[in-house]
């Protein structure tokens, strides 16, 4: 008995099988993921700078959308704006400085990113808790007419 060779056609699908496996294995020792991409302004926020939050002469948020005590993640801006009890507002990016994941909310006093547990003051922007090490860079703005500009 004599084997045959194996033909053109079972001989090619195998290769593309083989070689879309080694390329997800390639992906996945990586580090990248889907579920969790990083911006391009993670980047700058990791090495220090802060994304540009918006057009000065376009407000950010009015006053009255940013709760007391609380805080607003404007997601077009990468900024997230934060209200103590009365008037007072701070910016920080809305970039965690973990992972590059976008922050989601403001609850106790803190900003929350969602990807892996991080928490930053939100008075100061400082690292609270979770895997980041740097603080949220601040973003300089001001309050004119009841509205927040960023500058």
């Amino acid at each position: 008995m004599t084997q045959e060779a194996p033909t053109r056609r079972v001989v090619v699908p195998g290769l593309v099988v083989t070689a879309a496996g080694a390329a997800a294995g390639y992906v996945i020792a990586s580090g990248s993921s889907a579920a969790d991409p990083k911006p391009p302004a993670a980047e700058a926020n990791a090495a220090g700078g802060a994304p540009a939050a918006g057009n000065p002469t376009t407000p950010l948020a009015n006053l009255a959308d940013i709760p007391a005590n609380g805080g607003l993640v404007i997601e077009d801006a990468s900024t997230v704006l934060t209200r103590d009890g009365g008037d007072g507002i701070k910016a920080f990016t809305s970039v965690c400085t973990h992972q590059g994941c976008n922050v989601s909310s403001v609850e106790g006093g803190q900003i929350i990113c969602p990807c892996h547990g991080s928490k930053f003051d939100a008075r100061t922007g400082a690292r609270v808790a979770g895997p980041a090490k740097q603080p949220l860079a601040p973003i300089p703005v001001t309050v004119r007419d009841g509205a927040v500009f960023s500058g």
